[in-house]
Order: structure tokens, then C-alpha cells, then sequence
């Protein structure tokens, strides 16, 4: 064991003495690997954090919700467009028979795009605020979250169509700024005044949301038709229907149950095919999961080249180690020294190196992914699972490209390489 430690240490020694002796031979030689390193753990890193997001929303929104809608998560909208575009928006009628109706579903949410308007509070203005009509299951079912003491429509505002609403984080930030709490304020909408009920939390990082409601107002679904020019049919604006499954239904069951009494309420024939879809967030998943994959494909393709140019400068370095200690080695193994203690430290010292451009090259990952997270307010780290596979990957590379220089090494004759 003492033996194998005095390996160890030796073959590290002189790898510090090989980069400390000929800095610019070693950088331009383990730059391969820097870059190799970068581009392989880099990229499975920015895929790690997306996927945790991913993961991370599905959770807190669940995967049991289905998303109703005129068109497929899942087709080429390129190809489909037209064909979506002139199938029946959803109707409130539609959204009633589907409450009533359905067996399996815990809740059951109706909401309508209603356009954009201006709106207005002393002399501050946002333009081009979406406003959306809601009825009360979609607080659940978009898992809406609240600043402070912010809340939703209680059932009486509700049922009466009450004048009030709740902002997205946005135009609550450009109508009230920092210091003055939205909640409880009017503001101004087409000269119609709307009470404040409270500010949506920012929605931030999370990519798997059904809705961003940064820049939106919500009011209740009985307002929007009383106040905002929604007719009962809905067929002029977007709208869509969401159903949760009730607790231990299976979602392929609650699907088959939506088809059939949304099938009935539009008088479809057997032989039609259905003019709506539903859709789940698994589909979204799913093709995340395609996009991850390729982007890990690409990211080894690239860096693999620059492992392979890495090698081969590590393999460089190591034979001309080997020529210059050509009569050190000689003496050690006149001295008693087995072969397979030469062959360890020449292999050793080609590790070292090549997991010093491993390490600078996760230093430059951590630099460039704390840079981007601050940048763009999304979170991509590297993690220690990333950085222990980058570290082995380096300690592979330099395996392989020290292999044939220590095996020339350790079949040395000694008289001759005394000699020399």
C-alpha cells in the first residue's frame, strides 16, 4: 500500500513539475480537455436544469390536469394550423355540461382571453395588459400564488360579477412601483373602475406553467360577460377548459369520459373525428425529453473531438516526458524497480494533467452558468453528479493517452536507457 501511495504522489509530482516547467506547452495541450470538458458537462448541465424546472412545475401543477383546447401540444402546428383554426371555440354552455356531467373530475375551470386593454392609476398607465375572465375552480387548477395579503374572488364577488380584479406581477410593479400595496386600490379599465383583490407572484423561472400572468388582470367569468363584452357563446375569443382528476382516478379514464360528453354536447356522429384535444403536460414532457437528448448527443459529438485533440497533445506531452527521463527510468529499474511501477507512473502523471484541464474546465461551467442564472433570472448550476462525471471523463482521457507512452516506458531496457 505504501508503495502504491509513493506511485501516486511521484506521478502527481512530476505532472506539477511538467506544467510548472513548460506553462505554455502544457496550457496549449490540455486545452483540448478544457474545452472537451466544457462542452460535454456545459451542455448537460444547462440540460440538467431545464429538466429539473420541467420536473419541478409537473410537480407543483401536477400531471393530472387535463388542458382542453381547439389544438394538439403534441402535432406540428405548421401542419395542423388551419385545421384547428376552424374547429368551435368552447363555449360556457359546454364548460356547465362538462361540471354537471363528469364523474371522475375534482375540478373543472373555464377561462376566456378577452384582449388587451390600458390600465391606469392616478398618472401611471400600462398599455397592453391581457385581461382574462376566470371562473372560481381555475384559482386551483393555475395553482394561483399571491403577494402579501392578496387573494381571489370570494363566491359572493363571484356570482355578483363584482368590479374587481387581480393583478399580474408586472402591472401591479408599473402601476404602483415599490412601497405602495396594490390591495385595496381602483384602478381605471375604459373608464370603468376595478377594485384590487391582490398581485400575482411573479411567474419567474418556472417553464411549465399553463399561463404567464406577469403582464395580465384577471377578473371573475360572471364580470367579463356582464362588463367586458363576452358573449355567452364565446366563439370571438380564445377560450379553454381545464379538468383535474379526482384523487386516484387515472387521467386516461378521465380523458375517455371528457371525450364522450364533450362528443354528445357537440352532436358529433361516430364516424367524425373529434374537433378538440386534450392535452396533458406529460406532452410537453415529452418532447423536452426529444430536445434534451439531441442536445445531449450534440454536446458530446463536439466535445468528444475536443477530447480526441486533448488526447492526443496529452499523449504528446507524456512521450516527450518519457524521452527526457529516459535515464531516470533506466536507473530506477536497474535499481530493482518493477515494470508495472514505471507503467503506473507514467500513467499517474498523464491522469494529473488531464484532470487539471478537467478541473479548469468546470471552473469555466461554473463561471458561465452563474453568469447566465444572474443574467437571465433562470437557474442553471452544476451540480456534483455533473462535476464528478467531468472529472472521471478527464481521468479516462488521460488513461487512454498515457497508455502507449507508459507501456513504451515500462519495456525499456535499462542498459540502454541508462545510456541515453
Amino acid at each position: 500500500m505504501k508503495q502504491i501511495l509513493r506511485i501516486i504522489s511521484e506521478g502527481a509530482a512530476q505532472a506539477f513539475q511538467q506544467l510548472a516547467a513548460n506553462k505554455l506547452r502544457s496550457f496549449l495541450s490540455l486545452l483540448g480537455v478544457t474545452i472537451g470538458i466544457f462542452c460535454i458537462i456545459g451542455v448537460k448541465s444547462a440540460v440538467n436544469s431545464l429538466e429539473d424546472n420541467i420536473r419541478g412545475s409537473m410537480a407543483k401543477l401536477g400531471n393530472d390536469v387535463i388542458y382542453i383546447e381547439k389544438f394538439s401540444w403534441g402535432e406540428d402546428p405548421g401542419q395542423n394550423f388551419w385545421k384547428w383554426m376552424r374547429r368551435p371555440n368552447f363555449t360556457y354552455a359546454e364548460f356547465e355540461t362538462l361540471k354537471d356531467e363528469l364523474q371522475l373530475a375534482e375540478l373543472v375551470g373555464y377561462w376566456q382571453f378577452l384582449g388587451s386593454k390600458t390600465c391606469k392609476w392616478h398618472s401611471s398607465s400600462v398599455e397592453n395588459c391581457f385581461f382574462i375572465g376566470m371562473t372560481e375552480d381555475c384559482r386551483d387548477l393555475f395553482h394561483l400564488e399571491f403577494e402579501g395579503e392578496g387573494r381571489f374572488l370570494s363566491p359572493i364577488e363571484y356570482q355578483s360579477g363584482a368590479d374587481v380584479c387581480i393583478l399580474g406581477y408586472s402591472v401591479a410593479d408599473g402601476l404602483f412601483g415599490t412601497g405602495i400595496d396594490p390591495v385595496g386600490k381602483e384602478i381605471n379599465v375604459g373608464g370603468r373602475k376595478l377594485r384590487v383583490l391582490g398581485v400575482l407572484k411573479k411567474s419567474g423561472k418556472d417553464l411549465l406553467k399553463p399561463f404567464n400572468f406577469d403582464n395580465g388582470v384577471l377578473i371573475g367569468y360572471n364580470l367579463a360577460r356582464r362588463g367586458f363584452g363576452v358573449r355567452a357563446k364565446g366563439d370571438f375569443q380564445r377560450t379553454s377548459i381545464s379538468v383535474k382528476a379526482k384523487q386516484g382516478v387515472d387521467v386516461e379514464e378521465l380523458k375517455d369520459e371528457i371525450t364522450g360528453v364533450l362528443r354528445g354536447e357537440r352532436r358529433l356522429k361516430p364516424a367524425e373525428e373529434s374537433n378538440f384535444a386534450l392535452n396533458t403536460l406529460s406532452i410537453i414532457s415529452g418532447l423536452f425529453d426529444k430536445l434534451f437528448g439531441t442536445m445531449n448527443i450534440v454536446g458530446i459529438f463536439i466535445g468528444g473531438f475536443a477530447l480526441l485533440v486533448g488526447m492526443f497533445s496529452v499523449a504528446n506531452i507524456m512521450f516527450v516526458s518519457v524521452r527526457e527521463r529516459t535515464s531516470m527510468i533506466g536507473i530506477k529499474m536497474a535499481l530493482g524497480a518493477k515494470r508495472w511501477f514505471i507503467l503506473l507512473e507514467i500513467l499517474i502523471e498523464a491522469v494529473v494533467l488531464c484532470i487539471f484541464g478537467g478541473l479548469f474546465g468546470l471552473l469555466l461551467i461554473w463561471l458561465v452558468t452563474v453568469g447566465i442564472s444572474k443574467a437571465i433570472d433562470f437557474d442553471i448550476h452544476l451540480s456534483l453528479s455533473n462535476a464528478f462525471w467531468g472529472i472521471f471523463t478527464s481521468a479516462a482521457v488521460g488513461v487512454i493517452s498515457g497508455l502507449i507512452p507508459a507501456s513504451q516506458a515500462s519495456r525499456m531496457d535499462p542498459v540502454e536507457a541508462i545510456r541515453k
